[in-house]
Order: C-alpha cells, then sequence, then structure tokens
C-alpha cells in the first residue's frame, strides 16, 4: 500500500505546510501493556505540553469548519488525558511519541484496509461508522475503499482498523504542521521504528514521506 497512499491537492490547499510520514510495520507481534510499554508512557507523560505545535492543528481544524474545543485534534485529547492510558505494546508506543513530539499519530490495522489510505476533503457522502457519524462537508478525513478510516483530519478512528494485539500487519500516519520541522517528524518516525522493534526485532519497516502536494 505505500507507493499508493496520497494526499488531496485540496488538503495541501488548506494546509500548505502539511506532511505525512506514512510507516508500515509488517510482522509486528504485539501484546497487551507490560512494564516496558508503561515505561514509555511514564517518561511521556513527564513531557512538558508543546502548545505552540497543538495550536497550530487548533488552527487547521478551524479551517474546515471544525470546533476544536469539541471535536479536539488527536494530540490535544492525549495530553489531557495524563497519565497516558494503557492500552496495548504497539498503541502505547505511538502514544509516547505523539506526545513526547506534540505529533498527530495514527496507528491501524493493514490488514483490514480496503484499498489504499487517502487524506482528502470530505463530500459528506462517505461511508462512515455510526459511532463516528457522518463527516460534513469539506472536513478533512482518512479514507479507504470502503469509507472513512478517521475524521477530522485526526480526531477519531474507526473501529474496523483498530490496532489489536492480535494485528501483525500495521500502518502509522505521523501527520506534522509547523512549528515543526521536517527533521524532527523524520527523527519522530525513527524513534516510533526504534520502538516496534524492540517490540518484534523481526518487524519490516518501510516510510514514505508526502508533502507539498508531491
Amino acid at each position: 500500500m505505500l507507493d499508493d497512499i496520497w494526499v488531496d491537492d485540496a488538503v495541501f490547499a488548506l494546509r500548505p505546510d502539511f506532511a505525512v510520514l506514512v510507516m508500515t510495520a509488517h510482522g509486528l507481534r504485539n501484546g497487551p501493556t507490560d512494564d516496558r510499554s508503561r515505561a514509555w508512557l511514564a517518561e511521556a507523560s513527564a513531557c512538558e505540553v508543546q502548545t505552540d505545535k497543538i495550536d497550530a492543528w487548533k488552527d487547521a481544524y478551524r479551517g474546515f469548519g471544525a470546533k476544536p474545543q469539541r471535536t479536539r485534534p488527536s494530540v490535544d485529547a492525549l495530553t489531557r488525558r495524563m497519565p497516558l492510558p494503557e492500552i496495548n505494546q504497539a498503541v502505547d508506543a505511538y502514544n509516547s511519541i505523539s506526545v513526547k513530539h506534540a505529533l498527530p499519530i495514527g496507528g491501524e490495522d493493514l490488514d483490514h484496509y480496503a484499498g489504499p489510505a487517502r487524506l482528502v476533503r470530505a463530500t459528506g457522502d462517505e461511508a462512515s461508522e455510526e459511532a463516528l457519524g457522518q463527516p460534513d462537508p469539506g472536513e478533512v478525513i482518512w479514507r479507504d475503499d470502503l469509507g472513512v478510516t478517521c475524521r477530522r483530519w485526526n480526531w477519531r478512528q474507526v473501529a474496523r482498523t483498530r490496532l489489536t494485539e492480535e494485528t501483525t500487519n500495521a500502518i502509522f500516519l505521523l501527520e506534522r504542521l509547523e512549528p515543526m520541522s521536517l527533521e524532527e517528524l523524520k527523527q519522530a518516525g525513527e524513534e516510533l521504528a526504534d520502538l516496534l522493534s524492540e517490540l518484534s526485532p523481526e518487524v519490516r519497516i518501510s516510510s514514505r514521506l508526502l508533502s507539498d502536494g508531491k
């Protein structure tokens, strides 16, 4: 899927500073939270909240008509849940990197995708899980061939592609706006890859950066 993922030009028109580092992890061995992933969460929970980066996401939400105080960017919601919740090892890994860098990260089960992931402005008639509701026209959404996979850029993911303890192939979406630099985005990706490799020494990780409409 990695080479087929794309971001619509309408999203870059909304935020030219947007970039996403897409990572795939094949051969992942996930499991329940353990002392190792618990330590990752504790370290991230001790980090100072980087409000300038979070504020950039709030501005992006306002740009397509969302109210960020009602449907918060994922990293904003995470930083309000300290200490970080324990989910499973892979989710703990990316949540810890998300908070450390004030970087929205989505992690999903690659085997539950239908066709490639793409980031678009919604038409409003996309298929969506009932719990998430229907996207508004113009809303930024991640989707695949079946419909919405994440509403309001990175607000909430669908249950269909959720990372579980049984997940063996995963996709991670690390989403950047200024003032985060592309260098820090790449560093965050390397740190996440290191944590996933700790969990699964045989994991095969690939990545691709999408930015500037390319």
